[in-house]
Protein backbone atom coordinates (compact mmCIF):
# COMPACT_ATOMS: atom_id res chain seq x y z
CA UNK A 1 0.00 0.00 0.00
CA UNK A 2 1.28 3.32 -0.37
CA UNK A 3 2.97 5.38 2.52
CA UNK A 4 -0.10 8.10 2.31
CA UNK A 5 -2.81 5.96 2.00
CA UNK A 6 -1.32 3.57 4.51
CA UNK A 7 -1.35 6.56 7.18
CA UNK A 8 -5.00 7.47 6.32
CA UNK A 9 -6.02 4.06 6.67
CA UNK A 10 -4.09 3.67 9.92
CA UNK A 11 -5.16 7.04 11.61
CA UNK A 12 -8.59 6.67 10.57
CA UNK A 13 -9.21 3.38 12.58
CA UNK A 14 -7.62 4.95 15.51
CA UNK A 15 -9.52 7.42 17.69
CA UNK A 16 -6.37 8.84 19.34
CA UNK A 17 -6.39 11.59 21.83
CA UNK A 18 -3.62 13.64 23.07
CA UNK A 19 -2.32 12.28 26.86
CA UNK A 20 -3.87 14.20 29.83
CA UNK A 21 -1.86 17.62 31.02
CA UNK A 22 0.20 16.94 33.94
CA UNK A 23 1.88 19.62 36.07
CA UNK A 24 5.56 19.79 36.42
CA UNK A 25 8.26 22.11 38.56
CA UNK A 26 9.45 24.87 35.80
CA UNK A 27 13.02 23.76 36.26
CA UNK A 28 12.08 19.80 35.23
CA UNK A 29 10.16 20.88 32.27
CA UNK A 30 13.09 20.52 29.96
CA UNK A 31 11.80 19.10 26.39
CA UNK A 32 8.18 18.46 27.29
CA UNK A 33 5.31 20.23 25.19
CA UNK A 34 2.92 22.71 27.01
CA UNK A 35 -0.84 21.04 27.26
CA UNK A 36 -2.12 24.52 27.13
CA UNK A 37 -0.88 28.11 26.63
CA UNK A 38 0.95 29.75 29.52
CA UNK A 39 -0.27 33.25 30.35
CA UNK A 40 1.70 36.12 32.16
CA UNK A 41 0.50 36.69 35.76
CA UNK A 42 2.99 39.83 36.12
CA UNK A 43 4.50 42.24 33.82
CA UNK A 44 8.42 41.69 32.87
CA UNK A 45 9.66 44.29 33.83
CA UNK A 46 7.65 44.44 37.16
CA UNK A 47 8.99 48.42 37.11
CA UNK A 48 10.98 51.09 34.83
CA UNK A 49 15.00 49.33 36.04
CA UNK A 50 18.13 50.75 34.43
CA UNK A 51 19.62 48.48 31.71
CA UNK A 52 23.42 49.59 32.62
CA UNK A 53 25.63 50.94 34.98
CA UNK A 54 25.34 54.26 35.35
CA UNK A 55 23.71 57.13 36.71
CA UNK A 56 19.60 57.98 37.20
CA UNK A 57 18.96 61.60 35.84
CA UNK A 58 16.42 63.62 33.80
CA UNK A 59 16.81 63.80 30.32
CA UNK A 60 16.63 67.77 29.86
CA UNK A 61 19.46 68.15 32.07
CA UNK A 62 22.09 66.47 29.73
CA UNK A 63 20.95 68.35 26.58
CA UNK A 64 23.84 69.88 25.23
CA UNK A 65 26.39 68.03 26.94
CA UNK A 66 29.22 66.74 24.83
CA UNK A 67 32.87 65.45 25.17
CA UNK A 68 33.99 69.12 24.93
CA UNK A 69 31.00 70.48 27.03
CA UNK A 70 29.83 68.67 29.29
CA UNK A 71 27.02 69.22 31.73
CA UNK A 72 28.06 69.12 35.53
CA UNK A 73 25.52 67.51 38.12
CA UNK A 74 24.98 66.60 41.89
CA UNK A 75 25.35 63.49 43.18
CA UNK A 76 22.37 62.85 45.65
CA UNK A 77 21.50 59.25 47.33
CA UNK A 78 18.14 59.74 48.01
CA UNK A 79 15.30 57.94 45.82
CA UNK A 80 14.46 61.17 44.37
CA UNK A 81 16.01 62.69 41.35
CA UNK A 82 15.47 66.79 41.32
CA UNK A 83 16.70 68.69 38.12
CA UNK A 84 20.36 69.05 38.26
CA UNK A 85 20.62 65.68 40.23
CA UNK A 86 21.57 62.33 40.02
CA UNK A 87 22.26 58.78 41.50
CA UNK A 88 24.41 56.19 40.58
CA UNK A 89 22.03 52.82 39.57
CA UNK A 90 23.04 49.90 38.25
CA UNK A 91 21.96 46.97 35.94
CA UNK A 92 18.47 46.19 36.80
CA UNK A 93 17.75 48.57 39.87
CA UNK A 94 14.43 50.20 39.94
CA UNK A 95 14.77 54.12 38.74
CA UNK A 96 14.27 56.84 41.31
CA UNK A 97 11.52 58.84 41.15
CA UNK A 98 11.84 62.02 39.13
CA UNK A 99 14.80 60.21 36.90
CA UNK A 100 13.27 59.04 33.18
CA UNK A 101 17.13 58.15 31.56
CA UNK A 102 20.25 56.70 32.78
CA UNK A 103 24.05 57.96 31.85
CA UNK A 104 26.25 54.74 31.16
CA UNK A 105 29.25 55.81 33.59
CA UNK A 106 31.71 55.38 30.40
CA UNK A 107 30.26 58.86 29.88
CA UNK A 108 30.31 60.40 32.69
CA UNK A 109 33.10 60.79 35.17
CA UNK A 110 32.70 61.69 39.42
CA UNK A 111 34.57 64.45 40.74
CA UNK A 112 33.69 64.35 44.52
CA UNK A 113 30.17 65.16 44.75
CA UNK A 114 29.60 66.05 41.14
CA UNK A 115 29.42 63.93 38.17
CA UNK A 116 30.51 65.42 34.97
CA UNK A 117 28.08 64.49 31.99
CA UNK A 118 30.12 63.94 28.27
CA UNK A 119 26.72 62.95 25.97
CA UNK A 120 22.88 64.11 25.52
CA UNK A 121 20.35 61.90 26.10
CA UNK A 122 16.76 61.14 25.04
CA UNK A 123 14.10 60.48 27.58
CA UNK A 124 14.18 56.62 28.02
CA UNK A 125 17.72 56.08 27.63
CA UNK A 126 18.99 53.48 28.76
CA UNK A 127 15.99 52.12 30.59
CA UNK A 128 13.93 49.04 30.52
CA UNK A 129 10.38 50.07 30.93
CA UNK A 130 7.88 48.22 33.14
CA UNK A 131 6.19 45.32 30.76
CA UNK A 132 8.46 46.37 28.13
CA UNK A 133 8.99 42.44 27.65
CA UNK A 134 5.85 40.75 28.67
CA UNK A 135 2.62 42.41 29.49
CA UNK A 136 0.37 40.47 32.50
CA UNK A 137 -2.02 38.30 30.57
CA UNK A 138 0.34 37.97 27.60
CA UNK A 139 0.79 34.42 26.15
CA UNK A 140 4.03 33.51 27.03
CA UNK A 141 4.55 30.09 25.33
CA UNK A 142 1.97 28.34 22.97
CA UNK A 143 0.21 25.64 23.71
CA UNK A 144 1.97 22.30 21.58
CA UNK A 145 5.37 23.81 22.15
CA UNK A 146 8.55 21.60 22.94
CA UNK A 147 10.52 23.94 26.10
CA UNK A 148 13.87 25.02 25.32
CA UNK A 149 16.02 26.26 28.08
CA UNK A 150 15.06 30.23 26.91
CA UNK A 151 11.12 29.18 27.61
CA UNK A 152 12.33 28.22 31.05
CA UNK A 153 14.33 31.15 31.80
CA UNK A 154 11.11 33.18 30.07
CA UNK A 155 9.19 31.38 32.32
CA UNK A 156 11.35 31.50 35.78
CA UNK A 157 11.76 35.55 34.97
CA UNK A 158 7.70 35.75 35.43
CA UNK A 159 7.47 34.00 38.24
CA UNK A 160 6.18 30.72 36.97
CA UNK A 161 6.95 28.02 39.12
CA UNK A 162 5.06 25.07 37.99
CA UNK A 163 3.72 24.20 33.90
CA UNK A 164 1.05 22.22 32.36
CA UNK A 165 2.45 19.37 30.06
CA UNK A 166 1.29 16.34 28.38
CA UNK A 167 2.31 13.26 29.47
CA UNK A 168 5.00 11.18 28.27
CA UNK A 169 3.85 8.76 25.72
CA UNK A 170 4.85 5.11 27.24
CA UNK A 171 6.28 3.33 24.10
CA UNK A 172 6.83 -0.77 24.78
CA UNK A 173 9.52 -2.42 22.51
CA UNK A 174 9.34 -6.18 21.45
CA UNK A 175 12.19 -7.56 19.63
CA UNK A 176 11.71 -10.86 17.78
CA UNK A 177 13.59 -13.73 16.82
CA UNK A 178 15.79 -16.63 17.61
CA UNK A 179 18.56 -15.88 16.31
CA UNK A 180 19.08 -12.60 18.78
CA UNK A 181 21.16 -12.23 22.01
CA UNK A 182 20.52 -8.50 24.09
CA UNK A 183 23.04 -6.60 24.48
CA UNK A 184 25.48 -6.87 27.29
CA UNK A 185 24.75 -10.89 27.26
CA UNK A 186 27.04 -13.56 26.68
CA UNK A 187 28.00 -13.26 22.79
CA UNK A 188 27.64 -16.92 20.59
CA UNK A 189 28.55 -17.39 17.20
CA UNK A 190 25.88 -16.94 14.94
CA UNK A 191 23.65 -15.10 17.02
CA UNK A 192 22.51 -11.36 16.55
CA UNK A 193 23.22 -8.44 18.93
CA UNK A 194 19.73 -6.88 19.33
CA UNK A 195 20.26 -3.27 18.85
CA UNK A 196 16.70 -2.25 17.59
CA UNK A 197 15.31 -1.52 21.12
CA UNK A 198 18.31 0.81 22.19
CA UNK A 199 17.69 2.85 18.88
CA UNK A 200 13.90 3.20 18.58
CA UNK A 201 14.45 3.94 22.39
CA UNK A 202 16.81 6.81 22.02
CA UNK A 203 14.15 7.86 19.34
CA UNK A 204 11.65 8.27 21.14
CA UNK A 205 13.07 9.92 24.09
CA UNK A 206 14.21 12.59 21.72
CA UNK A 207 10.20 13.17 20.91
CA UNK A 208 9.42 13.13 24.44
CA UNK A 209 8.32 9.76 25.18
CA UNK A 210 9.17 7.23 27.28
CA UNK A 211 10.18 3.85 25.95
CA UNK A 212 10.14 0.42 27.79
CA UNK A 213 12.01 -2.83 26.28
CA UNK A 214 9.99 -6.34 26.94
CA UNK A 215 12.88 -8.03 25.90
CA UNK A 216 13.33 -10.70 23.18
CA UNK A 217 10.63 -12.75 21.83
CA UNK A 218 12.09 -16.38 20.27
CA UNK A 219 10.15 -17.32 16.95
CA UNK A 220 7.26 -18.57 19.10
CA UNK A 221 3.39 -17.71 18.39
CA UNK A 222 2.72 -18.15 22.15
CA UNK A 223 5.81 -16.01 23.39
CA UNK A 224 5.19 -13.51 21.01
CA UNK A 225 1.76 -12.78 22.27
CA UNK A 226 2.83 -13.02 25.86
CA UNK A 227 4.68 -9.78 24.82
CA UNK A 228 2.44 -7.91 22.93
CA UNK A 229 -0.14 -8.60 24.99
CA UNK A 230 2.31 -7.28 28.18
CA UNK A 231 3.01 -4.00 25.84
CA UNK A 232 -0.57 -3.39 25.54
CA UNK A 233 -1.27 -3.54 29.21
CA UNK A 234 1.46 -1.16 30.21
CA UNK A 235 1.54 1.32 27.13
CA UNK A 236 0.22 3.93 24.91
CA UNK A 237 1.78 2.44 21.79
CA UNK A 238 3.56 -0.70 20.89
CA UNK A 239 6.43 -1.49 18.83
CA UNK A 240 7.62 -4.86 17.25
CA UNK A 241 10.58 -5.80 15.57
CA UNK A 242 11.16 -8.37 12.91
CA UNK A 243 9.08 -11.35 11.85
CA UNK A 244 6.97 -9.11 9.78
CA UNK A 245 7.81 -10.71 6.50
CA UNK A 246 6.11 -13.58 4.64
CA UNK A 247 9.16 -16.08 5.71
CA UNK A 248 8.13 -19.35 8.20
CA UNK A 249 9.11 -17.14 11.34
CA UNK A 250 7.53 -14.14 10.37
CA UNK A 251 4.75 -14.45 12.91
CA UNK A 252 3.77 -11.03 14.43
CA UNK A 253 0.86 -10.56 11.78
CA UNK A 254 -0.62 -13.58 12.32
CA UNK A 255 -0.05 -13.53 16.13
CA UNK A 256 -2.04 -9.68 16.54
CA UNK A 257 -4.79 -10.91 14.30
CA UNK A 258 -5.11 -14.15 16.59
CA UNK A 259 -5.06 -11.30 19.64
CA UNK A 260 -7.67 -9.18 17.84
CA UNK A 261 -9.07 -10.28 14.87
CA UNK A 262 -8.82 -7.97 11.88
CA UNK A 263 -6.97 -5.93 13.63
CA UNK A 264 -3.87 -5.53 10.90
CA UNK A 265 -4.64 -2.46 9.05
CA UNK A 266 -1.66 -1.93 6.41
CA UNK A 267 0.98 -5.21 5.67
CA UNK A 268 3.42 -4.30 3.47
CA UNK A 269 3.91 -0.29 2.49
CA UNK A 270 5.46 0.58 -0.62
CA UNK A 271 8.47 1.96 0.77
CA UNK A 272 12.55 1.13 0.90
CA UNK A 273 13.60 0.17 3.52
CA UNK A 274 10.70 -0.58 5.21
CA UNK A 275 8.36 -3.00 2.70
CA UNK A 276 7.06 -5.21 5.25
CA UNK A 277 5.70 -2.57 8.32
CA UNK A 278 2.62 -3.47 9.30
CA UNK A 279 -0.12 -1.60 11.52
CA UNK A 280 -2.74 -2.54 13.44
CA UNK A 281 -5.12 -1.42 16.37
CA UNK A 282 -5.94 -3.49 19.15
CA UNK A 283 -8.36 -1.80 22.20
CA UNK A 284 -7.86 1.63 20.00
CA UNK A 285 -4.14 1.63 20.74
CA UNK A 286 -1.27 1.39 17.99
CA UNK A 287 0.80 -1.52 16.75
CA UNK A 288 3.47 -0.62 14.59
CA UNK A 289 5.34 -3.90 13.35
CA UNK A 290 8.80 -3.05 11.99
CA UNK A 291 11.06 -4.70 10.11
CA UNK A 292 14.28 -6.25 11.97
CA UNK A 293 16.91 -4.82 10.00
CA UNK A 294 17.87 -1.54 12.03
CA UNK A 295 17.75 0.85 9.11
CA UNK A 296 14.82 -0.31 7.86
CA UNK A 297 12.81 0.01 11.55
CA UNK A 298 14.85 3.58 11.39
CA UNK A 299 12.93 4.28 8.41
CA UNK A 300 9.45 2.94 9.80
CA UNK A 301 9.71 5.16 12.86
CA UNK A 302 10.31 8.09 10.60
CA UNK A 303 7.36 7.39 8.71
CA UNK A 304 4.71 6.61 11.49
CA UNK A 305 5.60 6.40 14.98
CA UNK A 306 7.45 9.79 15.04
CA UNK A 307 3.71 11.34 13.86
CA UNK A 308 1.87 9.47 16.48
CA UNK A 309 3.97 10.38 19.23
CA UNK A 310 3.26 14.37 18.00
CA UNK A 311 -0.19 13.71 17.88
CA UNK A 312 -0.48 11.82 21.25
CA UNK A 313 1.81 14.86 22.93
CA UNK A 314 -0.48 17.53 21.13
CA UNK A 315 3.00 18.63 20.00
CA UNK A 316 2.67 21.15 16.84
CA UNK A 317 5.36 19.45 14.72
CA UNK A 318 7.51 16.84 15.14
CA UNK A 319 9.30 16.82 11.37
CA UNK A 320 12.86 16.55 10.77
CA UNK A 321 14.36 20.14 9.95
CA UNK A 322 14.50 20.60 6.09
CA UNK A 323 17.37 22.35 4.36
CA UNK A 324 17.93 22.73 0.57
CA UNK A 325 20.89 20.62 -0.89
CA UNK A 326 22.47 19.61 -3.72
CA UNK A 327 23.16 15.95 -5.14
CA UNK A 328 26.80 15.33 -5.76
CA UNK A 329 25.42 12.28 -8.47
CA UNK A 330 22.73 10.47 -9.87
CA UNK A 331 20.91 7.97 -7.95
CA UNK A 332 18.50 5.38 -8.75
CA UNK A 333 14.61 5.08 -7.26
CA UNK A 334 12.49 2.37 -7.66
CA UNK A 335 9.52 2.94 -9.27
CA UNK A 336 6.47 1.98 -7.35
CA UNK A 337 8.22 2.90 -3.80
CA UNK A 338 9.21 6.17 -1.73
CA UNK A 339 12.84 5.99 -1.39
CA UNK A 340 14.89 6.84 1.97
CA UNK A 341 18.29 7.88 0.60
CA UNK A 342 20.36 8.35 3.52
CA UNK A 343 23.04 11.06 2.78
CA UNK A 344 26.47 13.17 3.87
CA UNK A 345 25.61 16.46 3.91
CA UNK A 346 29.01 19.22 3.71
CA UNK A 347 28.99 22.98 2.97
CA UNK A 348 30.96 23.98 -0.36
CA UNK A 349 31.20 27.37 -1.97
CA UNK A 350 28.35 28.60 -0.27
CA UNK A 351 26.02 25.40 -0.92
CA UNK A 352 25.00 22.50 1.06
CA UNK A 353 25.87 18.91 -1.00
CA UNK A 354 24.68 15.65 -0.35
CA UNK A 355 26.60 12.83 -1.00
CA UNK A 356 25.00 9.52 -0.72
CA UNK A 357 26.10 7.19 1.66
CA UNK A 358 26.79 3.84 -0.64
CA UNK A 359 24.89 0.97 0.61
CA UNK A 360 24.58 -2.62 0.18
CA UNK A 361 21.52 -3.42 2.00
CA UNK A 362 18.56 -2.16 4.03
CA UNK A 363 19.98 -3.88 7.62
CA UNK A 364 23.69 -2.05 6.90
CA UNK A 365 23.22 0.28 9.84
CA UNK A 366 26.73 2.98 9.11
CA UNK A 367 24.38 3.87 6.18
CA UNK A 368 22.93 6.09 9.26
CA UNK A 369 25.84 6.78 11.37
CA UNK A 370 27.25 7.66 8.89
CA UNK A 371 24.52 10.26 7.54
CA UNK A 372 23.34 13.61 8.13
CA UNK A 373 20.36 12.79 7.42
CA UNK A 374 17.69 12.11 4.19
CA UNK A 375 16.11 12.69 1.10
CA UNK A 376 13.09 11.24 -0.25
CA UNK A 377 12.70 9.71 -4.17
CA UNK A 378 9.17 10.25 -4.59
CA UNK A 379 7.55 6.75 -6.60
CA UNK A 380 6.81 8.04 -9.71
CA UNK A 381 10.64 8.79 -10.37
CA UNK A 382 13.32 6.43 -11.60
CA UNK A 383 16.00 8.24 -9.30
CA UNK A 384 17.18 12.09 -8.89
CA UNK A 385 19.53 13.94 -11.42
CA UNK A 386 23.10 14.61 -10.79
CA UNK A 387 23.48 18.10 -8.97
CA UNK A 388 19.26 17.60 -8.49
CA UNK A 389 18.30 20.58 -5.81
CA UNK A 390 16.09 18.58 -3.13
CA UNK A 391 14.76 19.21 0.07
CA UNK A 392 17.26 16.95 3.00
CA UNK A 393 15.33 16.23 6.31
CA UNK A 394 18.25 16.31 8.77
CA UNK A 395 18.91 13.77 11.59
Amino acid sequence: MPIDEARSKFYSALQLEKLDAVYVPTEEALGLVTAKPVIAERDSPPFDRSAVDGYALRAKDTFGASQHSPETLRLVREDDVRSGELREIWTGESMPKGADAVIMLEQAEKIGEKVQVFSSLPTGANVSRKAEDIEEGEVVVEEGERLKPQHLGLLASIGIEKIAVTGRPRVALAATGSELVPFGGKFEPHRIIEVNSLILSGMCSELGAEAFSLGIAEDDESEIEMKIREGLARADLVITTGGTSVGLHDLVPKVLEHIEPRCVIVHGVCMRPGMPTALAVIDNKPVIVLSGNPVAAMIGFEVFVRPLIGHLLGAKDTSRIKIRVRLTRRVAGALGRRVFLRVRIFEKDGRYLAEPVRAKGSGIITTVSRADGYVIIPEDREGLRDNEVVDAHLF
